[in-house]
């Protein structure tokens, strides 16, 4: 396994072998999916690249065993950087299969900042009345689209009668279908799926499966969901991204639990320092990230991803830092529309204070846009 190149500095080194935990049978694929039959939460041991510890001795950070969350992937292995840039704190990480669990584990102290999609962070914004979460910085964007079998649907004008799966009620991708098909003149009950389409509320494991059998007719789904359904046969009628300004749109991003936040703002520093790097890493270098991850799966689970699984997913993924935050609101406004999120305010749910702070170190330019959901 080569050794990840220096970014920046000898502190940010990017050690060989990132265990990318990608698992194909077990785990959900998506930012936010539901794991097949489980809570959706394990946990690796703690550990530190030594030197000092800054003002807190541990750090737990989650994450979701999935391409759409590399960077933390990377970033969080034994020599990763984020774990460079925390010296001697100890890290503690979470693999979660669903937002959900990830919310409650921040709301309980279980971890401290985490990796997620969008709307389980809308959700848990909202439902803590503001109190326990910021977005810090953003992961990445894209990767998520509707396939479908050609044989029973027959493009885009062909979607009444038929069954869409998506990865969770109130998912990320469930609501980008569900805002879809209303745009459409679609009339779905959004708690039930029942409808002129009905959609199906699988977790992404069982997709494959689901479609081989017909059970379904499509899918909106994130990577590398779509990407294996398209080795089953499945056809891609519609990327998000064609959905959305510039084709970017947040799949991912990273909170920290607002006091952890305010106790510890040179540990979040840090992890989001890391990340700033394990970003540039990954886009400067994306043929040997998907070397990695390939031979990290293949250490792991026996097998690796075959290549036409493995490319087309990890390019269909942008990796950034800039959090996208007017597609955040956006998706907000999509999932009150579908009845599934009550109207709330979600001003105070970005802090992108500490994030800024390390771009102008990194001579990168500001992230000025937050859609007027700053801290005030």
């Amino acid at each position: 396994m080569r050794a990840h190149p220096s970014a920046r500095s000898s502190r940010r080194v990017l050690g060989a072998a990132a265990v990318l935990l990608l698992t194909v049978a077990a785990c959900g694929y998506g930012s936010d999916s539901a794991g097949s039959g489980s809570s959706g939460e394990s946990s690796a041991p703690a550990g530190s690249s030594g030197g000092d510890a800054l003002s807190a001795d541990s750090v737990t950070i989650g994450y979701f065993a999935n391409i759409t969350h590399a960077s933390a992937l990377i970033g969080l292995d034994d020599d990763g950087a984020i774990r460079q840039e925390l010296g001697g704190t100890e890290v503690g990480t979470q693999v979660f299969n669903a937002g959900p669990s990830a919310i409650e584990a921040l709301n309980a102290g279980a971890v401290d900042l985490t990796f997620i999609g969008p709307n389980p962070a809308v959700n848990g914004f909202a439902q803590s009345g503001g109190q326990n979460l910021r977005i810090v910085a953003g992961a990445a964007s894209g990767g998520a689209s509707l396939v479908v079998n050609p044989d029973t649907v027959d493009g885009l004008d062909d979607l009444a009668g038929k069954s869409i799966a998506t990865p969770q009620l109130g998912n990320t991708q469930d609501v980008a279908l569900l805002n879809y098909l209303v745009g459409e003149g679609f009339s779905v009950d959004a708690a039930s799926g029942k409808g002129d389409v009905t959609v199906v509320r699988i977790p992404n494991s069982e997709i494959p499966t689901a479609f081989e059998s017909g059970s379904i007719d499509g899918a909106w789904v994130p990577e590398p969901t779509a990407a294996n359904l398209l080795t089953r046969g499945a056809e891609t009628i519609l990327d998000e991204g064609e959905l959305w300004d510039d084709g970017r749109y947040v799949v991912t991003h990273l909170i920290a639990s607002q006091s952890f936040l305010e106790e510890h703002p040179d540990v979040v520093e840090a992890v989001i320092r890391g990340l700033v790097t394990t970003t540039d890493w990954i886009n400067e270098n994306p043929d040997d990230a998907k070397a990695e991850a390939n031979a990290a799966l293949e250490a792991l689970n026996g097998s690796p991803l075959p290549e036409e699984v493995l490319d087309p997913a990890f390019d269909n993924v942008e990796f950034l830092t800039d959090p996208l935050a007017a597609t955040l609101r956006d998706g907000a406004d999509h999932a009150v529309a579908a009845g599934l999120l009550d109207e709330t305010d979600l001003t105070g749910i970005y802090d992108l204070s500490l994030l800024n702070k390390v771009l102008k170190d990194e001579g990168l330019p500001k992230i000025t846009e937050d859609a007027g959901l700053g801290v005030r």
